[in-house]
């Protein structure tokens, strides 16, 4: 009785030191991995890829005269005539960064069946006789997408001579000379950026 009642009373003399010493583990192994994976390693990464690439990693920002006025990845809207327009948007507010997603209607959803078919009798009518790119009435999964395909430019390439008084042939020029082929001639298709392009139409128009 005796030998019992004093191995049960010298128990927690044991016990709290091993608590303690698996708290302060815990605690510094925390601390550590916080520091090295939480700070420490994006630092490096941020300060690797702004020394190897500083366009990419500031953005990809397009300047003018030295003012930003857009980036390489984001899509702006362009509503005149005298401009090449981006695929629509699904975003919120046209175009709006914080509101990037598509619109997740199927197919057979009247109202997205609706607003594409009034898209391309549209745009039918603007240029008769021409087969209406894919991407000039859908959107892409961002609603943010700044390329269009080199088809898209063509397409649009009549509407923007003509409003600028421009020759065709001078307007597809420039189309060509700001086509981006596949990376690595492999990935992705052929792309055209609308804002780097409407900024070469301006300074072709003066």
């Amino acid at each position: 009785m005796h030998a019992t009642a004093t191995m049960s009373a010298s128990a927690p003399s044991h016990t709290a030191p091993a608590t303690h010493s698996i708290w302060s583990t815990s605690i510094r192994f925390t601390l550590l991995t916080t520091l090295l994976f939480g700070i420490g390693y994006p630092l490096v990464v941020t300060g690797i890829a702004g020394t190897i690439f500083p366009h990419q990693a500031a953005g990809s920002l397009i300047l003018k005269d030295g003012q930003v006025i857009g980036s390489e990845l984001l899509a702006q809207s362009f509503t005149s005539d005298r401009y090449f327009h981006p695929r629509p948007s699904a975003a919120g507010n046209g175009y709006d960064p914080t509101s990037s997603g598509g619109s997740n209607l199927a197919q057979s959803n009247a109202k997205l069946v609706q607003r594409i078919q009034g898209d391309i009798d549209k745009l039918s009518a603007e240029n008769p006789g021409h087969p209406v790119p894919i991407d000039a009435v859908t959107t892409s999964g961002s609603g943010l997408d700044p390329d269009i395909t080199p088809d898209n430019a063509d397409f649009q390439a009549a509407r923007i001579a003509k409003a600028r008084g421009l020759s065709e042939a001078q307007v597809n020029q420039l189309i060509q000379q700001h086509t981006t082929s596949r990376t690595l001639g492999l990935l992705g298709e052929p792309r055209v950026n609308v804002l780097e392009l409407n900024m070469a139409l301006n300074n072709l128009s003066k």
